[in-house]
């Protein structure tokens, strides 16, 4: 028996025997299981492991961590895994339109007869041609400032109506509708339908957004799509579409694809979602989220004038300690200027007291030089001719008239001689 197999280095199908021997020329008819399997071993005898050259595209992971993706050329392309504990070996993380070198068993996956190639290592060998678009295109809006945070307007934080621009069959648009809904369903929602894939697809997107730009009637504009390979995609890398996200007048968020994937609108974009349901997620404030805010702004807003009005009181009363009846501030004035009248009294008559003690010390002082007080004590002045005060006898000359003054009265003498 032989079966035809396409070959990655031939152009023309490969012809293999399968094994015969005495059970198989017996039995003419064999299972589907044993067909595959037989062909299963035939490749993985013919093929050894080898390095196989190609770009990478569809890649994803399951949830065991096996990764899944399709490696092609402009000719052809094949499905190739690559389990969890190869993976791990990688010090890179592999993106879809990279041109890598895998080292793979060529083989058949029984289940599903799906020829395929189990990859045992893989290598970086370059970027694939429409990633190196991809690469120019970002460079080049980027040095003209497109991508620039300063250019980005800020989302509004409650918006009321918001706009979707994806395909009306697509699942991303039931996605973030079933999202708005759940959220916050007081949000209008207005469906901008456009196709999101194929040849012009970008230019009717661009279209799309400068008439959403025009009509004015939402807060916010979602551009979304689901995941999908880099061809898939590509159309959200035209040049067109990013201009003509920088120049609607509404802010723009772009969810498209899958969290690992990113488009030039990404980086045109307000802001990027990594999914649909996360650009939803992002523009509609969760309902009960506002509703807590809401009850714990009351409580707040509570408790401040709770607490304003025991301040208050708290005033009152100091004012109410402070005020006092006219009577009783008479007579507390009253009673001040009684002490104050009294305090001035006394001061009064410490200071005239004072004042005749320091009067009799001068008194005293006075007297002790008074010349009169000399004289009752039997002393006597004498008074020359000239009338002034001898002090000393040889101011004196025989036969000068001299007068002497006692403590009463005075005496008039001549003078006979002097010592």
């Amino acid at each position: 028996m032989w079966i035809s197999v396409g070959s990655l280095s031939q152009s023309k199908p490969m012809q293999y025997e399968l094994p015969s021997g005495p059970a198989t020329r017996a039995a003419a008819v064999v299972t589907v299981s044993q067909l595959l399997r037989n062909v299963r071993d035939t490749l993985e005898r013919r093929f050894p492991l080898m390095w196989v050259r190609g770009e990478l595209s569809n890649l994803s992971r399951a949830p065991s961590g096996h990764c899944y993706f399709t490696l092609k050329d402009d000719g052809a392309q094949v499905d190739c895994v690559m389990f969890k504990s190869r993976l791990a070996a990688l010090d890179w993380e592999p993106a879809n339109g990279a041109q890598v070198e895998v080292r793979a068993l060529v083989s058949l996956y029984e289940p599903r007869g799906r020829f395929q190639l189990t990859v045992e290592a893989m290598r970086q060998a370059g970027l694939g041609p429409l990633y190196e678009r991809f690469l120019r295109l970002k460079k080049k809006l980027g040095d003209e400032g497109l991508f620039d945070g300063s250019a980005k307007r800020p989302l509004p934080p409650h918006p009321q109506t918001v706009g979707v621009l994806t395909s009306p069959a697509a699942a991303a648009l039931r996605d973030v509708l079933t999202t708005i809904a759940r959220r916050n369903p007081a949000i209008a929602v207005i469906v901008y339908p456009v196709p999101v894939q194929g040849e012009g697809a970008a230019g009717r997107i661009a279209a799309m957004l400068r008439r959403a730009s025009a009509r004015a009637e939402c807060d916010v504009l979602l551009l979304v799509r689901g995941g999908g390979s880099l061809e898939d995609l590509w159309q959200f890398n035209e040049e067109a579409l990013a201009r003509a996200i920088r120049a609607c007048a509404i802010p723009v968020v772009v969810g498209v694809g899958h969290e690992t994937d990113f488009t030039i609108a990404d980086f045109a974009a307000d802001q990027r979602a990594p999914t649909p349901t996360a650009a939803a997620e992002l523009v509609s404030p969760s309902r009960l989220q506002l509703a807590a805010l809401l009850a714990d702004c009351a409580r707040r807003l509570a408790r401040e004038m709770r607490r304003k009005l025991h301040y208050a009181a708290q005033g009152v009363d100091a004012c109410t300690r402070r005020l006092v009846h006219p009577r009783e501030r008479l007579r507390a004035h009253g009673s001040l200027v009684g002490q104050l009248s009294a305090r001035l009294g006394f001061a009064f008559l410490h200071r005239l007291r004072a004042g005749e003690a320091k009067l009799a010390r001068l008194q005293a002082g006075l007297a002790g030089l008074d010349p009169q007080a000399v004289l009752n004590r039997g002393y006597s002045i004498t008074y020359g001719a000239n009338g002034a005060v001898l002090r000393d006898a040889a101011e004196v000359t025989p036969g000068d008239w001299l007068r002497t003054r006692l403590a009463r009265g005075e005496v008039d003498s001549e003078a006979k001689r002097t010592s």
